[in-house]
């Protein structure tokens, strides 16, 4: 979440590209809908963005991928303002048109963490890394929700997993030595016998 607005600086050039080479080669109404979205989306106008976009996605399915970003950033833009249910909406959307988008996922289990849906939250991530599983963060998300619910074994195997992918990262170190001191069996106290002597005492009348 924290690297978003370079992503959507990154996303809004790569957007503008990619509209004005179809626009080079042939303008189109969807093309001049997507380069109205493309305008919007530069003024951070998300409203008229996903209209101009949902536009152009009905007359040429290209302009999907673009559609999903709009609902993202204007996802991120209600978060902002911790709005996270109008968030959510706006993400489950999103999905409606790509049901694969890791990323999407990503972001509405943050969503949901922030409304504390911990079970949807969970879900969410186990979605994202099944379509994104080298990205550790999600590992780290996920095995800290097992861990505040008190699911120690796969709390422990997401912070083994994100080691696997960063070996040095020190929010798995902690999370992994942490469970480690209460998963470790512990041998049960067994009292130490006394030292009996070696013969009986003679009876003393």
């Amino acid at each position: 979440m924290k690297n978003a607005p370079v992503i959507v600086v990154f996303v809004l050039l790569a957007i503008s590209g990619a509209t004005s080479a179809h626009a080079k080669k042939e303008e189109t109404p969807a093309t001049k809908f997507a380069q109205g979205g493309v305008e919007a989306s530069k003024n951070k106008d998300w409203n008229k963005a996903i209209e101009m976009f949902r536009k152009a996605a009905e007359l040429d399915k290209k302009f999907k991928p673009n559609l999903v970003i709009a609902y993202q950033h204007r996802a991120f833009a209600a978060a902002s303002q911790q709005k996270y249910q109008e968030a959510i909406a706006d993400l489950d959307e999103a999905l409606k048109i790509n049901p694969q988008d890791a990323r999407t996922y990503e972001q509405r289990a943050a969503m949901e963490m922030n409304t504390k849906d911990y079970d949807k939250a969970l879900a969410d991530y186990s979605k994202a890394i099944k379509f994104l599983p080298d990205e550790i963060s999600n590992y780290l998300y996920r095995g800290y929700i097992y861990e505040l619910r008190g699911d120690k074994k796969n709390a422990m195997a997401d912070s083994e997993s994100a080691l696997k992918l960063d070996p040095t990262n020190q929010e798995a170190l902690d999370r992994k030595a942490r469970l480690q001191v209460t998963l470790e069996p512990r041998v049960p106290f067994t009292p130490r016998p006394q030292n009996l002597p070696q013969t009986t005492p003679a009876v003393t009348p």
